[in-house]
């Protein structure tokens, strides 16, 4: 490298350490967003016969018909 292209150095001693502590702190306030409690909150119907999760009714009512054919539909679907 040329000398005067790259004048930027790594932080050293104290100063690396306050950059550390101020990035830990800037992250920490950060929010977490949970994967399993949003899916969570996005499943509302649970299928009477084998107790999947499922999203809304129109998914609902499309695998009883695949998966349960046989089987009388819940109240819910009729």
């Amino acid at each position: 490298l040329r000398s005067g292209l790259y004048t930027q150095k790594m932080a050293r001693g104290l100063a690396r350490i306050q950059a550390q502590e101020k990035a830990a702190k800037k992250h920490s306030g950060a929010v977490q967003h949970d994967e399993k409690a949003a899916r969570a909150a996005q499943l509302k119907y649970i299928c009477s016969v084998c107790k999947i999760s499922l999203s809304d009714l129109h998914v609902y009512k499309t695998h009883f018909e695949a998966k349960h054919p046989k089987m009388p539909k819940p109240a819910e679907l009729a």
